[in-house]
């Protein structure tokens, strides 16, 4: 084997080249990345990237990916994977032959159907780019209308606050975070956005988005409107899956791979948010994340098992946020749990432990000022991965060390 392609320049990818490296691939690697910039890291895109941070938080420096002996092209676009040749081929008229080729496609916000094109007044967040169009609008006096209430749009709501400017954030749920947060984090997370000045409005039905060039508009199906300076729309995100399906590949709510990240195909892996995967920890269910964490933990696997190692994913899920002086933090996986138990920290803290109908601990969800829950939490996380069925009463008592539970 002599030439790794990675498609992709994200965070996924760019840790998989430098790890290709780290365990002794001498071979050639080249990494395609669609965007001008070097790889840089997106969770900070709706927190200091906004704030005004800037360049982005790259993964490396050029000198780093020169020395590593990684040929990096960067602003190409990759139009189709030929398979047969073991080839893909570029926008520019390029063709890159691999013997092994990563799929780090990563994934795009959920477009809002109905939005009008070039809308300059309605955006998305994804790329550096996107933040730039964003930052002009978070200044005070400003009006900002979020379109979800998930995890971005709350973080931007939380970061608009910080610049002065007015929210409202828009859900068209009964509640904000209402895919995978428990509700009693969720009302602790609305609570200190109304506290800040942000109008939360739920159950939303939108009709349409107007633009203009003074403004835009969201027409609602009851008749109202509200008027903003800009729209932002954070409504989920769609995993980039083109190239895979037109190359033939097995396509399950994203790339579909084994539990060695490799495809349909064996000579193609895929990693990061493009793909799907089974989890050892619940039965073998497949799922895609969208995770920082995942991204690169995928990336160093991809690498090994590139390599011929053949590696499960043996990770738990984890999540994180930071809004205001909060952090919000979850391992695992919660839905399907048959019971939850609270245990309450200092500072107003507390986490929620889920377990399912055998005992065994199955997720663990908190929340805290800075990092309160941080150490609890990491703990759980090694608990679901041992498989544990700790006491319900230990796990409600601030007093039982979970550590002393790990290595019952």
């Amino acid at each position: 084997m002599s030439h790794i392609v990675i498609v992709g320049a994200g965070e996924c990818g760019a840790r998989a080249a430098f790890a290709l490296r780290e365990k002794g691939f001498e071979g050639e690697i080249t990494l395609i990345g669609a965007e001008p910039h070097l790889p840089y890291e997106r969770p900070p895109l709706s927190k200091s990237g906004l704030a005004g941070a800037e360049p982005p938080k790259y993964v490396a420096g050029p000198e780093r990916y020169e020395e590593a002996g990684i040929t990096l092209l960067t602003g190409a676009s990759v139009e189709a994977i030929d398979r047969p040749r073991k080839a893909v081929q570029l926008a520019d008229g390029r063709t890159i032959d691999y013997d092994r080729l990563l799929l780090a496609t990563g994934a795009r916000p959920r477009v809002l159907q109905g939005v009008p094109d070039n809308a300059e007044r309605i955006r998305m967040l994804r790329t550096h780019a996107d933040a730039l169009a964003i930052r002009g609008a978070l200044a005070p006096g400003r009006k900002l209308a979020i379109i979800g209430g998930g995890f971005i749009g709350l973080e931007l709501a939380a970061t608009a606050r910080k610049l002065g400017a007015e929210v409202v954030l828009i859900e068209g749920l009964p509640r904000v975070l209402c895919r995978g947060v428990p509700e009693e984090i969720a009302a602790v997370v609305a609570e200190r956005h109304r506290q800040e000045g942000v109008e939360i409005v739920c159950d939303a039905r939108i009709a349409a988005l107007e633009a203009g060039d003074n403004g835009a508009r969201i027409l609602f199906a009851d008749g109202a409107s509200r008027l903003a300076d800009l729209i932002i729309v954070g409504i989920g995100a769609v995993p980039n899956t083109e190239l895979a399906e037109a190359a033939g590949l097995l396509v399950e709510n994203g790339i579909a791979v084994d539990e060695t990240l490799r495809t349909s195909d064996p000579d193609i892996y895929a990693a990061g948010d493009c793909c799907s995967f089974p989890l050892s920890h619940y039965g073998g269910r497949r799922v895609r994340l969208e995770a920082w964490r995942n991204a690169q933990e995928q990336g160093t696997l991809a690498a090994a098992n590139l390599l011929g190692v053949a590696e499960p994913v043996a990770s738990v899920p984890w999540f994180w946020s930071d809004q205001y002086e909060l952090t919000l933090q979850i391992a695992g996986l919660a839905d399907g749990a048959a019971t939850t138990v609270r245990r309450d920290l200092t500072d107003g803290a507390f986490i929620l432990f889920h377990l399912d109908g055998e005992g065994r601990l199955v997720a663990a969800s908190g929340i805290g000022p800075g990092n309160a829950v941080a150490r609890d939490i990491r703990l759980a996380e090694m608990l679901i991965a041992a498989g544990s069925r700790p006491d319900p009463t230990a796990l409600s008592s601030p007093e039982t060390k979970l550590k002393k539970l790990l290595a019952a």
